[in-house]
């Protein structure tokens, strides 16, 4: 049963339909993840459900009595407020209702307040909000205006669960969240009992959370049953049979106008029906809306860096009692892709500083490379004006730019990156959230950089743009040091891995996230297998005799050969992992039906396993 749906749906600024003619509805219990190319009208059709805006035309109807929150990209609290209040606004209502009750006035109707009280729950309001801060592990007793930009969307996310909603509408969630905030986010959606509707561009997020997809594409709204990577199967066939469709309709379409175009014999014997059915084709065609164009990315590395990029030794930094930074020891290469992971505040902008000699550490040694070239995401970000045309802020006071040995007007380079001739003149502040990052990436790549430092660059991205900036990052001639908490995008882009192993403590991995946690995994169970048993509490024990030494017991035969045989059979495991990784990260295996990836997820799975086995064998061969 729908809880909410619009039907016919028209909104518009300016010349651009955001939506035309949509329809769509959400139904009980359903967790619908919303995407679509930036500046499409997601938020804003979020906005429209959430009755802050209206529909220019069209029909918006929602369930008798449903009650919904809407919490937006960055929401708006009070710097004053303790979290315990800011969460309780969530709960005004209850809060009113019992104040009301309590002040016993002899001309309300307490008896409709009390039976509205039951009915809201609103007696015990002051339990249901301490149990979610305690959920999401909150100190209600701190100021709002001190917390992280993560802390303050749980904050804004505890405001909206102590509602208890029908309905809960969410405008990109995961921004500003670490790797295990995400985690306890899916796991938190997971478990709500209401309607959900998110826009999110995470697509690992996607896949662990929504159980159907809705695209905002043209205007329209088209669902499609299951995760993200159902999702991409079902698109790349639609989109295909669009294409096709269309090119023969346009074929047809040119045949006809060559026909209407024949002389004078031609138009006395022309056919009425048919000279009707040309015009409904070119009404069709002048309506037609075709596929957005890609974006055009592209970078010029310059002169190439020296081979090695930094050299770090037993590096330690600290500031005050808290060590940041204890006993790091790497070395980065030219060409290396190296992602950063670790919770918020963990000191990865601090541990980058230093890697590029921008921060001396307490102690240990830093040596830097020769020749290098560093282009900044994150300080672009801060020196964004807002007042300035999109023209300005890539070639200020020049129409043209150079890329490499390429020249370039400003316009057909900001067309590479989806913005219109028209919009060139336009002001930045004008732009979405994800249209700005967009236009900070087409500055980043107008210059010349054989380092790239990337601080979140995902964050608004739409999901296209996401796996392009992947391509272009993985064929990049130079450096690349990435911050970001997009579990897939790290994966997709990433050679390497630095964790923040708590206290100060960070190690590099060989691979990306998924990688990072499944060698860990391995070793913390090796480890656990190696530390002796503790012992019982009793008397001293005898004073043990003298070691007797001996040698190694040697091998059986069985087991010589089984320890010859464990490295192909890592190998030959590690290889089909790789293969069905490959397969898992494409789109061929979502058009062989839900049982071929069943199999190869769970396949993909029991390797895991399988390795881990074969490794503590292999540790208890070495020990004989």
């Amino acid at each position: 049963m729908a809880v909410l749906s619009i039907s016919n749906a028209h909104l518009a600024y300016g010349h651009v339909a955001l939506l035309d003619g949509a329809s769509f509805s959400l139904e009980t219990g359903e967790r619908v993840g919303l995407i679509g190319r930036n500046g499409t009208g997601k938020s804003s059709l979020l906005k429209v459900l959430a009755q802050i805006e209206k529909l220019d035309d069209g029909l918006l109807q929602l369930q008798q009595g449903l009650t919904s929150v809407y919490v937006p990209q960055e929401p708006v609290m009070n710097a004053e407020s303790s979290i315990f209040d800011t969460v309780s606004e969530g709960v005004a209502e209850a809060k009113a209702l019992r104040a009301r009750y309590e002040i016993h006035d002899p001309e309300d109707d307490l008896d409709w307040v009390a039976e509205r009280i039951e009915h809201i729950g609103a007696w015990n309001w002051e339990q249901r909000v301490e149990e979610t801060l305690h959920r999401l592990n909150l100190d209600g007793s701190r100021l709002v205006g001190s917390l992280s930009g993560g802390l303050k969307k749980r904050v804004a996310l505890g405001r909206a669960l102590v509602a208890q909603p029908d309905v809960l509408l969410l405008d990109e969630p995961t921004n500003h969240l670490d790797l295990d905030a995400i985690t306890w986010l899916e796991g938190l959606l997971n478990d709500f009992k209401g309607s959900l509707l998110l826009i999110t561009h995470d697509r690992a997020f996607l896949d662990n959370v929504a159980n159907r997809i809705v695209e905002l594409d043209r205007g329209q709204l088209r669902g499609y049953p299951g995760n993200f990577a159902a999702f991409t199967a079902a698109k790349a066939y639609e989109l295909e049979n669009e294409a096709l469709f269309n090119a023969r309709f346009d074929k047809i379409l040119a045949q006809e106008e060559i026909w209407i175009r024949k002389g004078v014999e031609a138009r006395r014997t022309r056919s009425v029906a048919r000279i009707q059915r040309l015009e409904s084709m070119r009404v069709a065609h002048a309506a037609r809306r075709d596929v957005q164009g890609k974006v055009k990315l592209d970078i010029d590395t310059g002169g190439a860096s020296g081979k090695i990029v930094a050299e770090l030794e037993n590096v330690c930094k600290s500031y005050g009692d808290r060590v940041i930074v204890r006993d790091f020891t790497a070395t980065i290469l030219r060409g290396d892709k190296v992602g950063l992971v670790g919770s918020n505040g963990a000191g990865k902008t601090t541990l980058l500083k230093m890697i590029l000699g921008e921060l001396a550490p307490d102690s240990g040694e830093v040596r830097q490379g020769s020749r290098l070239t560093v282009a900044y995401f994150d300080q672009m970000r801060d020196t964004l004006n807002l007042d300035a045309t999109l023209a300005d802020t890539i070639s200020p006071g020049s129409e043209w730019i150079e890329i490499g040995n390429q020249k370039k007007h400003v316009k057909s380079y900001l067309g590479d990156f989806l913005f219109s001739p028209a919009r060139a003149n336009s002001p930045v502040r004008s732009l979405s959230g994800g249209e700005r990052n967009r236009l900070l990436l087409a500055r980043l790549f107008a210059r010349p950089a054989n380092v790239l430092v990337l601080d979140e660059p995902t964050n608004d991205l739409d999901i296209e743009t996401l796996e392009l900036l992947e391509e272009l990052l993985a064929d990049y001639d130079g450096t690349v040091f990435l911050v970001s908490h997009d579990r897939r995008f790290l994966d997709n882009v990433v050679t390497s891995t630095i964790v923040n192993e708590l206290d100060g403590r960070w190690r590099e991995y060989e691979g990306g996230v998924q990688d990072w946690l499944v060698q860990s995994k391995r070793a913390a169970a090796l480890a656990a297998k190696a530390t002796p048993a503790p012992t019982p509490a009793g008397p001293a024990p005898a004073p043990a005799p003298a070691p007797v030494v001996a040698n190694k017991k040697k091998l059986s035969y069985k087991e010589q050969r089984e320890f010859d045989e464990l490295p192909g059979k890592v190998a030959a495991l590690e290889a089909e992992q790789k293969q069905l990784n490959a397969l898992l990260s494409g789109t061929e295996l979502y058009s062989q039906g839900a049982a071929r990836i069943a199999e190869v997820t769970d396949r993909a799975g029991q390797i895991d396993e399988e390795l881990l086995v074969l490794m503590e064998r292999w540790e208890q061969l070495e020990a004989k």
